[in-house]
């Protein structure tokens, strides 16, 4: 294993996230047209990437979500760009599956005020990564995605270090080639993006396809804990008029309600579109859905199942 410090020693130029891309030599002499279509162009490769990469997300998925199932977390954690794409998947999934806060946590070097402010230094401390998951209370039973475009962040590389010792599960996820940069994980996910059109810039096309990546590590999650039936958010969190909207179209699509009928459910079960649903469907009442989908792990699919009501 390399440590992460060793890159401080030796440089960083033979990374391919750090190499100058062929294409875009003259990048301030293009003129705007060329320019924006260079980047349209290259910016099919995060999609090549997150592709080849498609087993390591399944084998992921299905490794995290046993752990969710099991009353685990899942944490990401990263620094710049990366850390704050952790982040962003983190928040947003609460209304999206109405998942608790504590469910999913992006940890970012720096904290809060990193999101706005630009604090690249701190990524250079290991210990820190290991001290965050620590203040969060990061266990054996939780999960860690541990996220550096270019494999060498020691903040990043101290978090995955500490899950490993703890016995939680370490994911490294990384734009670089493992054997480029070795990181401390129990799965790898490698999103080969190659070089940047403005070299190292890695809130480009490394950005990118970990964004990509991250939403199909949540979303891929939550379908496997039951939070979708079929492609409808059932667990979307009802707190505004349009995700309102959203629950009545789901419930006339799915069931055949009424808005008036799908409002007045919803009202009874505190804006729960499984709850409603499950009611709907099976023709009971809101404690009798309850208790099925409590039975039933909160799969509305085996509630549905079990009331005889697929």
């Amino acid at each position: 294993m390399v440590p992460a410090q060793a890159f401080q020693a030796q440089g960083r130029g033979h990374l391919l996230t750090e190499q100058a891309h062929q294409l875009s030599t003259d990048l301030d002499q293009l003129a705007t047209a060329e320019l924006v279509q260079l980047f349209c162009a290259e910016d099919r490769r995060p999609q090549e990437a997150v592709a080849a990469a498609a087993p390591a997300l399944a084998a992921a998925i299905d490794a995290i979500a046993d752990r969710l199932a099991q009353g685990g977390r899942l944490f990401y954690l990263g620094a710049g760009t990366s850390g704050r794409l952790g982040v962003l998947d983190a928040a947003e999934c609460p209304p999206t599956f109405c998942s608790p806060p504590e469910l999913v946590q992006g940890v970012l070097a720096g904290g809060a005020a990193a999101l706005l402010r630009s604090s690249e230094g701190l990524e250079d401390l290991e210990a820190a990564g290991q001290a965050d998951l620590e203040a969060r209370g990061f266990s054996s039973a939780d999960v860690l995605v541990g996220i550096a475009a270019g494999g060498t962040t020691p903040y990043v590389h101290g978090g995955l270090g500490h899950a490993r010792r703890l016995g939680a599960l370490a994911i490294a996820l990384a734009c670089v080639p493992a054997d480029q940069v070795p990181m401390p994980a129990d799965l790898d996910i490698r999103l080969i993006t190659g070089p940047e059109l403005l070299t190292g810039s890695t809130r480009l096309k490394a950005g990118t396809a970990t964004k990509m990546a991250l939403n199909i590590l949540s979303t891929g999650v939550m379908v496997r804990l039951g939070k979708v039936h079929g492609n409808r958010m059932v667990d979307v969190a009802v707190t505004n008029s349009k995700l309102e909207d959203r629950a009545l179209r789901i419930l006339a699509d799915l069931a055949g309600v009424e808005r008036l009928q799908g409002a007045q459910l919803l009202a009874e079960t505190g804006g729960s579109v499984k709850l409603a649903l499950l009611m709907a469907k099976a023709g009971i009442s809101a404690g009798e859905a309850r208790a099925s989908l409590g039975r039933q792990g909160q799969s509305l699919r085996a509630a549905l199942q079990e009331q005889g009501a697929t």
